[in-house]
């Protein structure tokens, strides 16, 4: 765990001892009295030697004790109660911070994970507003903003060591002010922009192993008081997590866009390596889209299907373009692109996908004679969206036929070249208004 975390953890473990070796305090002193006035009263040297005291005296001695014995019970119940609620909360909290820890840590999108840290930042301090500023360069640029009139401050750049979140960034150190008016770090040209008043304000730098990737602010509690250390221990805790998570994200994202680029040139290479068959990887993409609706398949899914389409004929860039109508070349396109594709992270799960895209529902297709079930639903897909937009696109090696004629064509085959229950879901969702070249 975080060292803010366990620092806080410490400080209810103190607490508690403490109220435990007061309990146990005068509860002694209570039992010690009491066996006192037992052997006062039993053991016959001791009653001697304080026979002097007169019996009102012991009688006193007896109801004080009495009186402080229900005393520290009370005293002994109170202060369990007062550990309980410690110990809840303490418990309620840990559980919040492990809940928030996974809902950041699964969160894959960096728009949506920004968001979500500024509302968390917000509802656990309660206050009225705040900012995350991301470091671009030696600057800070503010990315997210809540409170009024915060659209006004996104995309507004704060140099590094100028004001407090400029502070923030330069020493990584995190600052609670009070008082933001009288503190002459405080930069007042953001108030003068939104026209919002700061009071007082916490700010916590969001730290990676590579340095400082931004700050994450909060301002004006909502029940007037200032920030307090276990505001401080909350957000800084929530400001590792978020620093974790963002670079996550960041990763996510780099190779979310160089997986797109990379399946951009692929195309591009394809369309132009055989011009022939431009356009029809999307135009299969797209026809897959349709039945992968009509399954109710999940994003995840949709996704994996919709690379697979697109990718399907890579094979054919390492075919001479004038062999790729040849039959024995034509039929190594599926086992090439299984090839190129299998070794790349991000496309090894649509591998398969390609690999049995030419297979037949009744076992006489390739390169494997896969049949029925055996073959992927995804590969199934794709022969029904690729023989389909043969049949209907002018850039085919066959003649096009219409929308209707192709249809009924993937239905004659329905049952032995081709899956009959996707074949029923594509003729049931397919527009023909919606066909493109």
């Amino acid at each position: 765990m975080p060292d803010t975390h366990v620092k806080s953890g410490n400080a209810v473990l103190q607490e508690i001892r403490k109220k435990i070796y007061l309990t146990i305090l005068i509860l002694a002193f209570v039992v010690v009295t009491l066996v006192a006035v037992t052997f006062y009263h039993t053991y016959e040297p001791i009653t001697s030697l304080f026979g002097f005291l007169p019996r009102a005296s012991i009688g006193l001695v007896i109801g004080s004790t009495c009186l402080l014995g229900v005393i520290s019970l009370y005293l002994a119940a109170r202060i369990t109660r007062q550990v309980l609620r410690i110990v809840d909360d303490s418990n309620s909290r840990t559980e919040k911070m492990f809940s928030l820890t996974k809902d950041l840590r699964e969160e894959v999108y960096g728009d949506i994970l920004l968001e979500k840290i500024m509302d968390y930042a917000l509802s656990t301090t309660g206050s009225e507003a705040g900012s995350i500023l991301l470091m671009d360069k030696d600057k800070l640029v503010f990315k997210i903003v809540k409170g009024e009139k915060s659209p006004e401050l996104i995309g507004n750049v704060i140099e590094k060591g100028k004001g407090i979140a400029g502070v923030v960034a330069e020493t990584g150190e995190p600052l609670r002010i009070a008082d933001a008016s009288a503190d002459p770090r405080f930069n007042a040209d953001i108030d003068l922009i939104t026209g919002y008043e700061t009071k007082s304000i916490m700010s916590v730098p969001l730290k990676s192993k590579d340095g400082i990737i931004g700050v994450l602010e909060v301002l004006n509690k909502k029940d007037g008081h200032p920030y307090r250390q276990r505001d401080e221990e909350i957000i800084t805790y929530l400001a590792e997590q978020a620093a974790v998570s963002l670079v996550r994200t960041k990763f996510y994202e780099d190779q979310k866009n160089y997986e797109i680029h990379l399946t951009d040139m692929l195309l591009e290479a394809i369309d132009y390596h055989i011009p022939e068959k431009k356009g029809h990887s999307r135009r299969v993409a797209r026809y897959g889209n349709i039945m992968a609706k009509g399954l109710g398949m999940s994003e995840p899914e949709k996704k994996r299907l919709y690379f697979a389409c697109l990718l399907h004929d890579v094979g054919f860039l390492k075919i001479p373009a004038d062999d790729s109508y040849k039959k024995e070349a034509y039929m190594r396109h599926p086992v090439v692109g299984f090839e190129m594709i299998q070794p790349i992270n991000f496309y090894a799960d649509i591998a398969p996908f390609i690999l049995y895209h030419h297979e037949r529902y009744d076992g006489y297709g390739y390169p494997s004679r896969l049949k029925g079930e055996e073959i992927p639903i995804e590969a199934r897909i794709i022969a029904i969206a690729e023989t389909f937009d043969a049949m209907i696109s002018k850039s085919s090696y066959r003649l096009p036929v219409g929308v209707d004629e192709a249809i009924e064509e993937l239905k004659n085959k329905a049952g032995a070249q081709f899956d009959a229950e996707l074949v029923d879901i594509f003729a049931s969702n397919i527009d023909p208004r919606a066909i493109k070249e």
